[in-house]
């Protein structure tokens, strides 16, 4: 065995092999997900308003990059005669290798020109340094709610806060972005490996299978179109066959590659814990939100696949509050002081109560498992089913 394969041995020996534990894969969740632009720009939605998944919540455009053309220099003559001889004016689209300028010698002869390096706009035409300068189209940026919901909250000039009630699986690791997709299940059991003739037409499906998937049956469920494929496991070797590279331990899902590939148990040969396997299946045909992106250290981040119930986005935890809770039922804090906290309702005062916002809202005391006893809005809370 050569030295790199003695190198991938122990990298394969060193990759985890088990499950690990504290996931989330639940049928009944309050997701919030945070849709924000990487600057400032247009929010297209309002507080209270329901999306569709497709649905675009916010734009911006960001500025194109800045070419300086020496002009002047080119057409031989001074830079305070340059703007003579232009063609564009300023704040004109040009197309890439069009004429900005010329410049014609003694009877006509010898023309001499300036052509665009690039499509964009004629921003400045200077005539103390004879440049030019020609800006790139700007680059649209859009933020999609990526689940169907209702918008919970506004981030001014930057996105929103979109909100549902649905179905949530976190998987252990995964690569690709945000995709969507109707969830197909191929296989017969969590233990099945995926094989390629099981593959047929799945043009933007989310398919999920089994035990895992060898390097073929991924590039063949990719050539078919595939938004993503949820599998149990692969090897470390199948998942860099596919990536092209090493993987490495910060954050994933910005990579370039035609399909999400989520794993929910981990690397080696592990098949898909039956409860995921039979929520999943049990979601067959529905619409699914995927995203692969996965942050093993601080602000541990996992991979998620979520399907949102139709009829269910307007209103989700507060509707779920006034409905289903008593005293007495268990309760996760899904808000700031206490997110994450765990325990269990012991009143529900009827009259409406201030909060910090200085919003009057039903709100429900809760004994947090520490022993603690705190008051929280009634759409803070996600009742857990035991």
């Amino acid at each position: 065995m050569g030295a790199r394969g003695r190198r991938d041995a122990r990298r394969e020996l060193a990759m985890p092999v088990a499950y690990t534990p504290g996931l989330r894969v639940t049928r009944e969740a309050v997701i919030r997900q945070e849709r924000r632009l990487p600057m400032q720009g247009e929010v297209l939605v309002q507080a209270g308003d329901t999306v569709g998944a497709e649905a675009v919540v916010a734009r911006a455009e960001r500025p194109g990059n800045l070419h300086t053309i020496r002009a002047a220099q080119m057409l031989h003559v001074e830079p305070q005669e340059l703007e003579s001889y232009f063609i564009k004016q300023r704040g004109e689209s040009v197309s890439r290798g069009e004429i900005l300028a010329e410049a014609r010698g003694l009877w006509g002869l010898f023309k001499s020109e300036v052509r665009s390096p690039i499509a964009g706009v004629v921003e400045e035409v200077s005539a103390t340094s004879g440049y030019v300068r020609v800006r790139e189209q700007a680059e649209l940026i859009e933020v999609r709610a990526h689940i169907a919901g209702r918008v919970a909250e506004i981030i001014a000039g930057e996105g929103a806060v979109i909100e549902a009630r649905g179905a949530l699986v976190q998987g252990i690791f995964g690569v690709g972005g945000e995709r969507r997709g109707r969830l197909r299940v191929i296989g017969q059991g969590p233990e099945e490996r995926l094989r390629p003739e099981l593959i047929e037409e799945c043009e933007g499906c989310v398919l999920v299978a089994g035990a895992g998937a060898e390097g073929k049956a991924i590039a063949r469920a990719a050539e078919a179109g595939a938004a993503g494929l949820v599998v149990g496991a692969v090897s470390d070797a199948t998942l860099r066959e596919y990536v092209g590279y090493d993987i490495g331990v910060a954050i994933t899902g910005q990579e370039a590659v035609p399909m999400t590939l989520i794993l929910t148990e981990g690397f080696g040969e592990l098949p898909m814990a039956r409860r995921t396997w039979e929520l999943l299946r049990s979601l067959e045909g529905e619409l699914a939100s995927i995203d692969g992106a996965t942050q093993i250290r601080a602000g541990v981040m996992r991979p998620e696949i979520i399907v949102t119930r139709a009829g269910e986005s307007g209103g989700v935890a507060e509707a779920e509050a006034e409905q289903n809770l008593v005293v007495g039922a268990r309760v996760r804090v899904i808000r700031e002081p206490h997110f994450g906290a765990l325990g269990k309702v012991t009143e529900l005062p009827v009259e409406l109560a201030e909060i910090e916002t200085e919003s009057r809202v039903r709100v429900a005391l809760v004994e947090l498992d520490g022993g603690d006893v705190v008051r929280v809005p009634r759409a803070n809370l996600e009742l857990i089913r035991e």
